[in-house]
């Protein structure tokens, strides 16, 4: 059977909502269901096996990779504490998926499977060391680097958002002045809210900047200021070909892009500096999907390498 005749499976688990979707092995999104994340884990199989055992009539499916936020063990295939989303916590959910329908499922946290997608498929390919930056309601880093996945001891690589790069500031990742605290929407809406009183989203603070309101501009400038530092830090210790920065980021380009290398720059190393550059994500909209079919076809390749 041709590489054609066989297709990949991803299950992509967000705290509002759900996607199942099938690719084939060149990233292209096939067939697609989205629905609200059930709010127990029973709920969530029973609804996800439904439609896996629809595609399985239509689609040999050769491998089925999941994405979930929070920390997961991918070497056990199991969920530990997803933010928000407590009930599926300690869930053994690859292992519940392979004795259902008896196909290899490997699990990742959203970061490392975001990474996977935008080095398969994105902005990241053709290179061997990326980093793949998250900056939506929280901040993540996936990670792959000399041309894998890499996970680190315990599978905590990458939770860029619990530094600290101020002794003040939002409350976010357990304590204040953290990486989060300043990038992401989470972040963003705190950091509005303590400096003007009200209570707005990052998008609406985004959509602001974008049609010049100051106050909506300075804080983007905040933001863009403290990606840049801790952008730097990733940028010395890991010498990376790329970073690749998604949500967010990728919808605001021009309010954060400027600052952010004017910050690298000033904060790097010059020689680390001027060999990498600083991307967008090509998968935009797309990555959610895109990511957990990522996973899908590393745990394939990993088995039949």
């Amino acid at each position: 059977m041709s590489s054609e005749e066989k297709y990949l499976l991803g299950v992509d688990i967000g705290v509002l909502k759900l996607s199942v979707s099938i690719g084939d092995f060149s990233g292209n999104i096939l067939v697609n269901n989205v629905f609200k994340t059930p709010l127990t884990y029973e709920a969530v199989k029973s609804r996800v096996f439904y439609f896996v055992e629809e595609y399985l009539k239509t689609y040999r499916v050769e491998a089925i990779g999941i994405a979930c936020s929070g920390l997961v063990d991918s070497d056990k295939g199991i969920i530990i504490s997803p933010p928000n989303i407590p009930w599926l916590a300690n869930s053994p959910i690859c292992k519940d998926f392979y004795d259902k329908f008896n196909i290899p499922t490997c699990l990742e946290n959203d970061a490392n499977a975001c990474a996977l997608a935008e080095w398969k498929w994105g902005n990241g390919r053709n290179y061997n060391n990326i980093i793949f930056v998250m900056f939506g309601s929280g901040i993540g880093a996936g990670l792959i680097l000399d041309g894998k996945l890499y996970r680190g001891c315990n599978g905590l690589s990458g939770e860029i958002g619990h530094i600290r790069l101020n002794d003040e500031g939002p409350y976010c990742y357990k304590k204040h002045g953290s990486f989060e605290s300043f990038c992401s929407g989470v972040g963003i809406a705190k950091m509005y809210s303590q400096k003007y009183t009200n209570n707005i989203t990052a998008r609406e603070i985004s959509n602001r900047a974008k049609a010049g309101d100051k106050k909506a501009l300075d804080i983007i400038f905040e933001s863009a200021t403290y990606l840049g530092k801790g952008l730097a830090i990733l940028v010395d210790i890991l010498n990376p070909d790329c970073i690749i920065i998604g949500n967010i980021y990728t919808r605001s380009q021009e309010l954060f892009k400027d600052r952010v290398l004017q910050m690298i720059k000033r904060e790097a190393l010059e020689e680390s500096y001027k060999d990498f550059i600083l991307l967008p994500s090509a998968l935009k909209e797309s990555l959610g999907d895109k990511s957990s079919i990522g996973v899908a076809i590393n745990g394939f390749n990993q088995r039949n390498s």
